[in-house]
């Protein structure tokens, strides 16, 4: 298995296949997002991307490009039939990457004709079987990574490639009939905010997919967890220490009892599939507040209102070993399971998964243990689905994305549009 490193502008990118060059070239945008930040979006850097995009979408002849003081860009295809009554149907994908990993200065790197075995990043790292046994089914197939130091930005810059060459077959074809395509590309999925600010009436489709989903050859995925954040305030008394008795309260410790009630059985590490759980994502302690920082996923509501009634319990507990501490408990809701939507809407998956037939693979219906932009989309009225997209350990140095599946998505996107074109809205 050999392998090529590639930077941007480098002239052998005119070799690889339309997608593939696309996606290379976004990836050389740092658009990382923050968890930190107040503004919207909050990095800046996104729109960078979104420049880009909009100009490659009028270059395309997608007359309305633009993009938003949000950074939404979002641009018209129109149809090439006179029927009225086929749908309008949406493309979403997202320019952010995930803060857990550096997108900064990627340096991609395409390992041809894979032949099993571990894929080298660098001296230090290299992707294994092991971390990803899904490498067992790309034998022969062309694998892009980093080259470890960063992140790849497959999620979901390799969505934003497909949707891009899915309108470039559209339009070199004029054979292939369609309905009005609207597309967009959005900001801040990664920390939760990639429709806050989403105009689903105006941008007017009836049904859209989003385009960020795994590795798995025709995965169309229809579930997400719910999901709700939890943030556990613990309130002390600070004193002098040599003076301390009788008087000192001390939050922090508190706040390490009470996260040692949490099982480890309802640990994200510790489940799988349909599991929920429950994750302390940061802790900021001192004597006078500790604050503990958690986010709870389930696919089922109940199982969430169970795992809020859990943690009232663990306060409660706490307070009890610690009652001189002040202890406050907040909830907020973050998403809800999209099937709730897309139930009632049949015809979005019935067509998604007909399109993965024609496109020739076998559909696969599944769930994710996570979000994406079509949970709240769908809640917002646009039932939005999600298809697979390529990539595989996402957040992370190990991130990749196989070049054949990343084409068999192109041709998932085309038969989408063909087949709502053959189908016109009852």
């Amino acid at each position: 298995m050999a392998f090529t490193r590639f930077d941007k502008g480098d002239n052998d990118m005119k070799q690889l296949p339309s997608v593939v060059q696309r996606f290379l070239r976004y990836v050389a945008y740092d658009t990382e997002a923050s968890d930190e930040s107040t503004t919207y979006p909050s990095t800046e850097k996104q729109k960078e991307l979104g420049k880009v995009l909009v100009k490659e979408l009028l270059e395309l002849g997608l007359h309305d490009a633009a993009m938003d003081d949000y950074g939404y860009v979002i641009a018209t295809l129109p149809g090439n039939i006179s029927n009225q009554s086929v749908p309008v149907i949406g493309f979403i994908s997202h320019v952010d990457t995930s803060p857990d990993m550096s997108g900064k200065d990627v340096k991609p790197q395409i390992h041809s004709n894979y032949q099993g075995g571990p894929i080298r990043l660098n001296d230090q790292y290299s992707i294994t079987l092991d971390q990803s046994p899904i490498l067992a089914n790309h034998i022969g197939h062309t694998i892009i990574t980093s080259d470890g130091t960063t992140l790849l930005g497959a999620d979901d810059k390799a969505g934003i490639a497909e949707i891009m060459t899915m309108l470039e077959v559209l339009i070199s074809d004029p054979s292939i009939r369609r309905g009005k395509i609207k597309v967009a590309f959005t900001c801040d999925e990664e920390v939760g905010g990639g429709t806050k600010y989403f105009d689903v009436q105006k941008f007017g489709a009836q049904y859209a997919y989003t385009v960020d989903g795994g590795g798995v050859l025709g995965e169309i995925e229809n579930e997400t967890f719910s999901a709700d954040s939890a943030k556990i305030v613990f309130s002390g008394t600070n004193v002098h220490p040599g003076y301390a008795k009788g008087k000192l309260v001390n939050a922090s410790k508190a706040a390490s009892y009470f996260v040692t009630l949490f099982p480890d059985k309802k640990s994200p590490e510790h489940t799988e599939e349909r599991e929920p759980y429950m994750h302390i994502t940061g802790m900021n302690s001192a004597v006078e507040k500790a604050t503990v920082t958690m986010i709870l996923r389930a696919f089922d509501e109940e199982e969430l209102m169970r795992q809020r009634k859990a943690i009232q319990e663990f306060a409660e507990e706490t307070k009890k070993r610690f009652p001189k501490v002040g202890c406050e408990v907040n909830f907020s809701e973050s998403y809800r399971n999209m099937k709730l939507i897309i139930d009632q809407h049949p015809e979005v998956l019935d067509v998604a998964m007909e399109a993965v037939k024609k496109s020739g693979m076998t559909p696969r219906l599944t769930s994710i243990r996570g979000g994406t932009d079509g949970a709240t989309l769908s809640f917002k009225g646009l039932p939005t689905p999600n298809v697979f997209a390529g990539g595989n350990l996402f957040h992370s140095r190990f991130e990749w994305v196989a070049v054949e599946v990343m084409e068999q998505a192109v041709k998932t996107l085309v038969n989408i549009v063909r087949l709502w074109a053959e189908r016109p809205k009852k």
